[in-house]
């Protein structure tokens, strides 16, 4: 008579329900956890600052007008770490792309938004060709292209700011960023707008599919015959469109093309990235989350704001708070990885 495996003991088939569970409930909070701080922290600023205040309608229209420049250089940050890569350009680009848009600025609004874009889209291109065609690290790439990037606004302002064409008051670029649709600020409408075309990309094409694929195994990819090249180049020249874009709009937020500002934007995209929980090493994201990050990043700076604490502590925060999400991601994934 054949021996019989003895059973298992009672105690494991629970075991590994619990390690599930905590699985299942790593995974939500990785994915919606930064809905419920976005809560909170609208919660508390409420009680804290009033009504009038910090969830008055002013404020937070102002909030949407300034913070949809950041959603728009995370939208293209969120396509490009979900292919494992990441863009270190997309400020040296905003700032290109406001300084073209305020030389451009008395050719009409959309001569100057095509400037700003194009140009983007062309650092862009530069980017993911040299990742795609010599296979180097997108982070050594796109330092590479920050650094020309800010030498070559300089060299286009002339070392200096570009005041807009006297025309721009009248042919529309102003109101790219100062109209209202209703309510709701023009740049908040465009970045909604971008965020809907994105998800729809990233959910029901070809491409969306094949970003996620590389993104969580390069080679499989490579091997099932998938275009890697062309999506990495795809994925960098929209991250650079976007950036040109948002440069645009601060060109008409602030009258000018500043050669020295967007300072630092792209931490603030991958930190929004990032706290909305996609993952850093690809494969796995949601343009959504990405803008409740986006929210929850302009939420804690605004109270800061609130607090009239000091910029330089303002910086310490928000890396403290990066550092804090970055551990959290990587233990919830690590954790999520040996249950699976």
């Amino acid at each position: 008579m054949a021996a019989t495996a003895p059973p298992l003991p009672a105690s494991e088939p629970r075991a590994d329900a619990q390690a599930d569970r905590r699985a299942q409930l790593g995974s939500l909070v990785q994915r919606q956890g930064a809905i419920l701080a976005l809560g909170l922290t609208l919660l508390f600023g409420w009680w804290r600052y009033g009504d009038n205040g910090f969830t008055g309608s002013y404020n937070l229209t102002e909030a949407l007008r300034y913070n949809a420049m950041f959603a728009l250089i995370a939208l293209g940050m969120t396509f490009v770490i979900m292919t494992g890569g990441i863009d270190l350009s997309v400020g040296a680009v905003a700032v290109i792309g406001s300084v073209l848009a305020a030389r451009l600025s008395g050719e009409g609004v959309w001569v100057a938004i095509g400037g700003a874009v194009l140009a983007g889209v062309a650092v862009g291109l530069l980017n993911g060709g040299l990742i795609a065609a010599f296979r180097i690290q997108p982070f050594i790439v796109t330092l590479a292209t920050l650094l020309a990037g800010r030498g070559l606004a300089l060299i286009l302002s002339g070392n200096a700011t570009v005041s807009l064409s006297t025309d721009a008051f009248t042919n529309g670029f102003i109101e790219l960023s100062s109209r209202n649709l209703g309510r709701v600020p023009l740049p908040a409408a465009i970045a909604a707008v971008a965020f809907v075309a994105g998800s729809v990309v990233l959910n029901l094409t070809r491409f969306g599919r094949h970003v996620l694929a590389f993104g969580g195994n390069e080679e499989a990819a490579r091997l099932a015959g998938l275009p890697v090249s062309r999506t990495i180049v795809a994925v960098y020249a929209l991250s650079g469109g976007l950036a040109g874009l948002a440069g645009a709009i601060l060109a008409a937020q602030t009258f000018a093309g500043n050669p020295n500002e967007a300072v630092g934007w792209e931490l603030s995209a991958i930190a929004a990235v990032v706290v909305g929980g996609t993952l850093l090493t690809g494969g796995l994201g949601s343009v959504w989350t990405t803008l409740v990050g986006v929210l929850l990043l302009g939420a804690i700076i605004n109270m800061l704001n609130f607090e009239s604490l000091d910029p330089y502590w303002q910086q310490v925060i928000r890396g403290l708070f990066l550092l804090v999400v970055v551990v959290l991601q990587s233990r919830l994934a690590g954790r999520r990885r040996s249950v699976a």
